[in-house]
């Protein structure tokens, strides 16, 4: 289930705890909605055509059933507030999938257990004794959450009156193993052997297990599958289903799905899915072959006895190479030939970098192993990196600083380390008796925190002779922070949310000249979120003009596994390979080998997976069983646990995906899972549309046909044409402030991609900005596109449905506008339609 996994979520959401400070920080720092004094379904945020509760949190859908002209969707529900607790099942309905009725409380939490995820099946021939023939019962599977042990099992509840009300079964739980990772039932009549078979996961194994029953009560274990896949999370709300390929009913495939958070493609929770046979017993996934990175010039292998022209600063890279694993390490893999960088050197407790020397970018991809831990770089606004060469347009005062920044450790001076880069301030010149300021530009405060790398003299601002960095704001001192008597960089962090659009400037002092008289100071950084001391990253960067333009980082895992660069926007310029180690906390250290270009991306396990849908916010995707046609209709969570407690939303938090039609479509030879719109859908569209006819488009962005196309809640169909432009695509939700949600093509990558960065609301995470891509191929030289645009969401659904995204975005109600553009060239608009989309709340 994804429901509240107590252990899912050490990650988990047992830390409800922290799913409350994340509600807490979201409440001080995001726009609000309207919230408790407007009208229901009126919110700021409140999505128009997507299923959310009138009230309080939401998550993982659940108990999908077809029964008696209604489609009936139950969902992890906390009856009792909008952060995520005392989990129980929520229950609405529909007639066509679009239209809901929110229904009383159908499976309650108590005491003993919270009702986490499950299925629901209609008992048409009463093998359970629940109901009767003529009067069938609806037979809900659930995960017991013993609110005691933590142990989870599989429980039944029954209800005899279309699913208004319900009943515990009395002989509950009906399967137990002790664990407290199993979780998730999907129940389903597999007529071959005329009984139930349920998919249900072993959450921690990455596994997924097989049950047969022949009353729902007495189950018979049958098979495991797993692990397989992408495996960087917990596995949880599996799904089992046939479909035709290609609509043909004589080639049936099963479909296994299954989810996984975190270690989603795009960061987080995701649905992976893979392609089959079930024969009644076991699953059996289709067989992909061996995989191949493409050839390319091998740039540094770690083959040699030292790290060669690499500068290794600090002790965690040790003096060379390592053979594969250190002492106190698990088993090393994944890496090719004898040697590997390993920065396990004396265990997680050392810190250091590991850095190339500059080279000329000239191909399109840099293609590198890397493994250990999941600890990335942290983008934010740069005020200060004290990369190339020079302060810039900082002013300084007296001595102690120099002409330009220090590149690490001074003469006489111990061991500096925990810069990043290769440049800091350093104001050990000619000893500690030197004195002076650096002072920056002025800038203004946008973002609630700034972050910055401080070591040096414990000399606080305010004492006589202080070595500190200050945040004046009108001339005073609003903020500082100082060393610790070491040298060792480490993170402060001011939080400025009381000063939001002042003007402010960043002074360094030192002003002392006795012992410990200097500061170290490096990346002062403006960032929606804290930067923790001791919790930093551990990373591959691609340094270009002394800025982090592309990162990568392990998985908490000792295999090493494929990550790219893309390197095309920085052909021609200067660029540095860096390995960060500068995390002291368990999997603080990095794993890399292997460093080639070439002309082709290296697929990483996570790529080469399978994904029902490529974006931030579709998890715990499972399907409708016994639907008219036998139709497979499937729905998720838009969501992801990485900031789902932080979203800007009241009285609500919470919202379902649009239900999708699903398919299997061969696709470049590879048989794919693809979805699109539930057609009825269509049912809300006004017209009559806004249509723009054929048109080329060249480096521009510019409004898609006129105020008719502007707005919050739309259906648009477009069809492009490549011609010669990089980038091309649509803009919408444009407006207050340079705010934006791009829905774009690459032609140099071939894929859709969403960008979110300026899409309104994004400070309430750091993971919540970014792009995420999907791989999508150009038909006939053609890119088709549908987009469902709400007030808090987007739905992307590329090609035939090969290449899906779904991201949540939070601008202001004023950014309505839907714009065309290219980039680098020219594109073909060939049509675009937009319909307005009517309110399923009216």
């Amino acid at each position: 289930m994804s429901s509240g996994r107590i252990s899912r979520r050490a990650r988990m959401r047992m830390t409800a705890a922290a799913a409350t400070v994340c509600a807490l920080s979201a409440t001080l720092l995001a726009p609000q909605t309207a919230a408790a004094d407007s009208a229901p379904y009126s919110e700021t945020y409140r999505p128009q055509f997507h299923f959310t509760p009138e009230k309080n949190w939401m998550n993982d859908p659940n108990g999908l059933v077809y029964y008696k002209g209604e489609y009936h969707l139950f969902y992890q529900y906390n009856p009792n507030g909008n952060s995520w607790g005392d989990m129980s099942w929520g229950h609405a309905v529909s007639e066509d999938l679009v239209h809901w009725q929110e229904l009383p409380l159908a499976l309650s939490h108590d005491d003993k257990e919270m009702v986490f995820s499950g299925s629901a099946v209609v008992d048409e021939n009463n093998t359970t004794g629940f109901g009767t023939k003529k009067n069938p019962p609806m037979v809900a599977m659930y995960t017991s959450h013993n609110e005691s042990t933590g142990i989870q099992s599989q429980s039944l509840a029954y209800s005899t009156d279309r699913g208004r009300t319900w009943t515990k079964y009395q002989g509950n739980p009906v399967i137990d193993i002790g664990s407290r990772d199993f979780r998730d039932p999907k129940v389903q009549w597999y007529a071959p052997t005329k009984s139930w078979l349920m998919t249900v996961s072993l959450s921690a194994e990455h596994k997924v297990r097989f049950y047969s029953s022949k009353n729902l009560k007495d189950w018979t274990q049958l098979s495991d599958f797993g692990p397989a896949g992408a495996t960087g999370g917990v596995w949880e709300c599996p799904d089992l289903f046939p479909l035709a390929v290609d609509g043909d009913k004589n080639t049936i495939k099963w479909v296994l799905v299954v989810n996984i958070n975190p270690g989603g493609i795009a960061g987080g929770s995701a649905a992976q899915y893979f392609i089959g046979d079930f024969d009644g017993t076991k699953f059996t996934a289709d067989d992909n072959g061996i995989y191949t990175p493409p050839a390319g010039t091998v740039t540094q292998d770690f083959e040699g006895t030292d790290f060669g022209s690499w500068t290794a600063r600090g002790t965690a890279f040790g003096a060379g190479p390592a053979a594969g694993t250190l002492d106190g390490q698990q088993t090393v893999s994944g890496f090719d030939g004898k040697g590997l960088a390993n920065s396990f050197h004396s265990g997680d407790a050392t810190t250091g970098t590991l850095t190339s020397p500059s080279f000329t970018v000239d191909s399109p991809y840099l293609n590198f192993k890397v493994g250990g831990g999941r600890h990335p770089h942290e983008p934010g606004t740069v005020l200060a990196d004290f990369e190339g060469g020079t302060y810039g347009d900082w002013t300084t005062t007296g001595d102690a600083f120099g002409p330009a920044p220090a590149t690490g450790t001074l003469p006489g001076q111990q061991q500096v380390s925990g810069f990043l880069g290769s440049g800091l301030v350093n104001t050990f010149r000619n000893g500690d008796v030197t004195t002076g300021t650096l002072t920056s530009p002025e800038f203004t405060l946008t973002k609630r925190y700034v972050n910055l790398l401080i070591g040096g003299g414990n000399h606080p601002a305010g004492s006589a002779n202080p070595t500190a960095v200050e945040l004046l704001v009108d001339g005073q001192v609003m903020r500082s922070a100082t060393g610790k008597d070491a040298e060792a960089l480490d993170w402060a962090s001011w939080d400025v949310h009381d000063l939001a659009g002042k003007k402010a400037r960043i002074r360094i002092v030192d002003d002392n000249t006795d012992g410990w008289g200097h500061l170290n100071v490096d990346q002062i950084l403006l960032s929606g979120t804290r930067a923790e001391p001791g919790s930093r990253e551990t990373s591959v960067n691609l340094i270009v003009d002394g800025r982090v333009v592309r990162s990568a980082t392990g998985s908490d895992s000792e295999t090493l596994d494929w990550a790219s660069f893309n390197l095309r926007p920085y052909l021609g310029k200067k660029a540095q390979i860096q390995l960060v180690d500068d995390n002291t906390g368990g999997w603080g250290h990095i794993l890399a080998d292997q460093f080639t270009t070439a002309d082709a991306p290296a697929l990483s396990v996570l790529q080469r997976a399978s994904w029902a849908d490529y974006g931030k916010d579709y998890y715990a995707a499972v399907s409708w069983e016994n639907t008219p046609g036998s139709k497979r209709h499937m729905i998720g969570w838009m969501s992801n646990w990485d900031y789902a407690g932080a979203t800007p939303t009241s009285t609500w938090r919470g919202a379902q995906s649009i239900p999708r039609q699903m398919a299997l479509r061969t696709v470049d030879g590879r048989v794919r899972l693809t979805s699109e719109p539930v057609n009825s859908v269509k049912s809300l569209r006004q017209d009559p549309p806004a249509t723009a006819t054929a048109t080329t488009v060249t480096n521009t962005s510019k409004a898609l046909i006129g105020p008719a196309a502007q707005g919050k809640a739309l259906d648009i169909e477009a069809t492009f044409s490549l011609k010669d432009a990089e980038r091309f695509g649509l803009k919408v939700r444009t407006g207050t402030a340079g705010e934006e949600t791009v829905i774009g093509y690459d032609t140099t990558t071939q894929e859709l991609y969403v960008d979110r960065t300026h899409s309104g609301a994004v400070d309430f995470s750091s993971t919540f900005p970014g792009i995420q891509t999907a791989p999508l191929k150009a038909a006939n030289g053609k890119i088709k596109m549908r987009i469902l645009v709400d007030w808090s969401s987007v739905e992307v659904f590329g090609g035939d449905g090969e290449a899906v995204i779904t991201d949540q975005i939070f601008p202001d109600p004023a950014s309505q506008g839907v714009q065309v553009f290219a980039e680098n060239g020219s594109v073909k608009l060939n049509k675009a339609t937009v319909w307005h989309l009517d309110s399923t709340h009216d």
